[in-house]
């Protein structure tokens, strides 16, 4: 799919409307007693600064012309009062906003990552993992103070708006009206700039995304690039990236950029009306020096939130981008999950059935079609056949990691979707061709199956399997530290890891998925004995291209065409000389 490649922008689902911003108050909601705090201390502290001018125009018209030295000093101390005082509760609610911002980020955070984990795999399989992690990591950031400060900061503004005018209007109407000449053309310059902000803020968004998928996969693939001196290709793609999103982000920059000086030019324009106004068309008997400098005072002050409330908006159109993404994310189907009424299946024997099954990654291609067979419990199942055949699909479908297309697989009778999840895949044991190793220790990583597990039990487990002899050669042991991935092991150390992992959840039903593909001949041997001892009383599903490793299974299925083209013992198909007859002598020639 087209999403799946870094260098295409992702296009939004639906365009934006507020209906995001209404969402997003379940986060802010549960610090509502905060931000109430938060906003009746920026009252206290918008008011207490606001008094300045008043005393400003008192000192001026009455104080020092009448030589009142006490009323004076009086004054210079209220005014310093006032001034430490907005300036205290500022700090306050500051403190406070940051407290509330950094709850919103984890609440986010949270909720996305508690979402991911239930996503199909059908999710991942169609985006690049780096493009998931920016909208959690990068986007949630980014959101966190537009959903705390930003909404305190525009409730605020506009109160600080209307107190200023209050102030102002108490101290001249008509030149408070001069103040309020420069609004229209400011209205109609900011609605220039803003309707192309969101789309130049949405592509910033794109090529932020695409860089660091491109760079999470290099990151991973870094031993391939270098293997095939791919080094200077994958610097030039990075470099077209890179400069893509440096050309979009000085874009969106730009026009952001145009709010500050439009408002602030409006503004002087606006005070120096006012002195013009005050001076020289008033009467001089009706403005004093006193008036003039506590209402150009104000007006500064009144452009000041406007500017704010400017800002603020401008950031809101900056993340909206990046919440709607988060939203995307969140808003992703959960289409493998416990269907309503769902029960826990119990403890099963083993048995399985497939019922005229037919699965389709994509409509309408069909990978396997009407395929039918039951396994009795402890029974051994191997599946063989060509790469693309349909093999692991088959697998995956037993532990519901797809929903069928059609048909029905049920397990001990009961159909496998109508039963809860964790209770069917807690009891099968799935050991695929690509084993995943954690960072942390060797011991964490064969827990990971079973939490409560006991060192002794996690050796056992290990020492079945023949692991135990490479891990207590290494220097720690058991206690090894491994990098994400296991970068430090061998593929057939990783696997023997696996294995480990796998019979220490002692399942019901057991999935070999190449298991033994990365392990060396003699290795192979010893392990045998392990895989037998881990195939006892399971009902087990083994899919191997080495097919010396599953002559001893209780059948085989060779599967081709969409479906199960020979099915038998090992000595049954090489009577029959079909299929399973040619691709085993070609292997032992």
């Amino acid at each position: 799919m087209a999403r799946n490649k870094y260098d295409v922008d992702e296009q939004l689902e639906t365009p934006f409307d507020f209906s995001h911003l209404k969402r997003s108050f379940k986060y802010i909601k549960r610090y509502r007693s905060k931000m109430i705090l938060s906003l009746v201390i920026s009252i206290l502290a918008a008011i207490a600064g606001l008094i300045g001018p008043l005393i400003t125009q008192r000192a001026l018209d009455v104080s020092i012309p009448k030589g009142r030295i006490g009323e004076l000093i009086f004054l210079a101390v209220l005014l310093l009062f006032c001034t430490g005082l907005s300036v205290l509760l500022g700090n306050i609610r500051g403190r406070i906003m940051t407290v509330v911002g950094q709850n919103i980020i984890f609440d986010i955070r949270e909720d996305l990552f508690a979402h991911l984990q239930k996503l199909p795999f059908t999710y991942y399989d169609d985006r690049p993992h780096g493009k998931i992690l920016i909208r959690v990591i990068n986007y949630v950031n980014s959101v966190s103070d537009m959903l705390s400060n930003g909404i305190i900061n525009f409730i605020m503004e506009i109160l600080n708006m209307i107190f200023i005018l209050i102030f102002m209007l108490i101290v001249d109407v008509r030149l408070t009206l001069v103040a309020l000449s420069g609004l229209p053309l400011f209205m109609a310059l900011m609605f220039a700039i803003k309707k192309h902000q969101r789309k130049a803020w949405q592509d910033v968004s794109n090529k932020s995304s695409n860089m660091n998928a491109y760079l999470q996969e290099n990151i991973v693939g870094a031993r391939i690039t270098q293997v095939f001196t791919r080094e200077e290709e994958n610097a030039g793609i990075y470099d077209k990236l890179n400069n893509s999103y440096r050309k979009s982000w000085m874009k969106a920059v730009r026009l952001s950029n145009l709010v500050w000086p439009t408002t602030d030019n409006i503004s002087t324009l606006v005070r120096a009306a006012m002195f013009a106004v005050g001076l020289l068309v008033l009467p001089a008997s009706t403005v004093s020096l006193g008036t003039l400098a506590a209402m150009t005072g104000y007006a500064s002050r009144f452009w000041q939130p406007i500017m704010s409330i400017s800002n603020i908006i401008n950031s809101f159109i900056n993340n909206i981008a990046y919440l709607e993404r988060i939203f995307e994310t969140l808003d992703e189907p959960v289409t493998i999950s416990d269907k309503e009424g769902a029960e826990p299946i119990g403890e099963i024997s083993g048995q399985v059935s497939f019922n005229d099954v037919t699965f389709a990654y994509e409509e309408g291609n069909n990978v396997i079609e009407h395929i039918s067979f039951d396994v009795k419990p402890g029974e051994s199942i191997a599946l063989v056949g060509p790469t693309g055949a349909g093999k692991s699909t088959i697998v995956s479908l037993i532990s519901r990691f797809y929903d069928l297309t059609d048909g029905s697989i049920t397990m001990d009778g009961k159909d496998i979707s109508e039963v809860t999840l964790s209770s069917l895949r807690s009891q099968m044991g799935i050991m695929l061709q690509d084993s995943f190793i954690f960072s942390g220790t060797i011991m964490d990583n064969i827990r990971y199956s079973k939490l409560d597990a006991t060192d002794s039990e996690v050796i056992k487990a290990a020492k079945t399997v023949c692991a135990d002899r490479f891990i207590n050669l290494m220097e720690d042991g058991y206690d090894t530290e491994v990098n994400e991935r296991g970068s430090k092991l061998s593929g057939g150390e990783k696997q023997l890891i696996s294995f480990a992992r796998t019979l220490l959840s002692d399942p019901k039903i057991l999935v070999l998925d190449e298991a033994t593909s990365s392990i060396d001949a003699k290795t192979e041997a010893l392990l045998q004995q392990g895989i037998a001892e881990l195939l006892k009383g399971r009902t087990s599903f083994i899919i191997a291209h080495r097919l010396s490793t599953i002559r001893n299974c209780d059948r085989i299925m060779y599967i081709d065409g969409k479906g199960i083209l020979e099915s038998g013992t090992h000595d049954e198909l090489m009577e029959k000389k079909g299929a399973y007859y040619e691709l085993y002598t070609s292997q032992a020639t």
